[in-house]
Formats: structure tokens, C-alpha cells, sequence
């Protein structure tokens, strides 16, 4: 029987419930996920590409199944391709969010036909979570809980602390 491989690629700054529940869903469709944590050029990161790896691992421990954590900087399918991939796992939150997605989907399957890419739509309760608002309430001081799990709430006041509160 073959193995089915499967990438959920992301920058995890944090990792949040929103990934958390595509890891779940995304662990059950092939036989090994792989999580790979990357930098977004575009992007500013609160924490860098080892700590986010350890969050992430931490975080995924107690989900069943073989899942992987590995950091990658280079083109997802490149990625993809070295760890044997068939599939690259998307969340999806929001139409604004499909629009990106589908673009990349079109872009990435011109660049290896081979692997599929499967787009798994948020928990309604989880849609409107994204790491790039929970980094700026937590640096303006709001409450994190609903959106990351404790470990990672303390995680990120710790880091706010070492940073600097914005509108003090």
C-alpha cells in the first residue's frame, strides 16, 4: 500500500486554533502531514523559524497520526516535492482568503501537475482568526485566549512584554 503525503504550509507567527483545526482535519485525509513552517518575504515575524517550529511541534504533539514539522525556504512545490508529497493541505477562512488560494492553487499546479492542492474550510467558529490579528491585539494589550491555545497565549504576552506594548 503506498503512503499518502501531505504538506500544510504556513508561517505559524503564531500558531493558532485556526491551524490547529486544519492540522486536525488535515491529519486524517493522507497517512503523513507534514507541517511546513516557513518565512513569508512579505511578512514581518514575532518569532523566528526555530521558536515557531518548537511551538508548533508542542502544540501538535497530542494529534494522532504521523505528522511532521520541517522549516523550508524555498518554493512550496520544491518543498512538496522533497518530502514526497501529493498534496498540499490550504485552510480556507473567507472569500477574500479563496481568491489568494485559487491564484496560488493555478500558479503552483503549472509548476508540478503532480501534486493537488485540497482546501478545507475553517470552523465557523474559527474563521476569523488569523495570526497577523492576534499578534496586534496582543500588542495593544487585548485578550488572546479565544484565539490560541494557553501555551501560546503565554508565549506571545512573554514576547509582547520583551517587545513593548503599542499605545502605552
Amino acid at each position: 500500500m503506498t503512503s499518502r503525503t501531505g504538506v500544510y504550509p504556513g508561517t505559524f507567527d503564531p500558531i493558532t486554533l485556526g491551524h490547529m483545526d486544519i492540522i486536525r482535519r488535515g491529519a486524517k485525509l493522507v497517512d503523513r502531514l507534514v507541517i511546513g513552517v516557513t518565512t513569508n518575504p512579505s511578512k514581518s515575524p514575532m518569532f523566528s523559524t526555530e521558536e515557531r517550529m518548537a511551538m508548533v511541534k508542542r502544540e501538535v504533539a497530542s494529534i494522532g497520526g504521523e505528522i511532521d514539522v520541517v522549516s523550508f525556504d524555498s518554493l512550496l512545490m520544491d518543498f512538496a516535492e522533497a518530502q514526497g508529497a501529493k498534496v498540499i493541505v490550504r485552510g480556507l477562512r473567507a472569500v477574500a482568503d479563496f481568491e489568494y488560494e485559487y491564484q496560488m492553487a493555478g500558479m503552483n499546479q503549472q509548476i508540478n501537475p503532480r501534486v493537488e492542492t485540497v482546501f478545507l474550510m475553517a470552523d465557523v467558529s474559527l474563521q476569523p482568526i488569523a495570526s497577523r490579528l492576534v499578534k496586534e491585539i496582543a500588542l495593544y494589550g487585548g485578550p488572546i485566549d479565544r484565539f490560541v491555545t494557553p501555551a501560546v497565549a503565554v508565549e506571545v504576552a512573554a514576547r509582547v512584554d520583551k517587545l513593548g506594548r503599542k499605545g502605552s
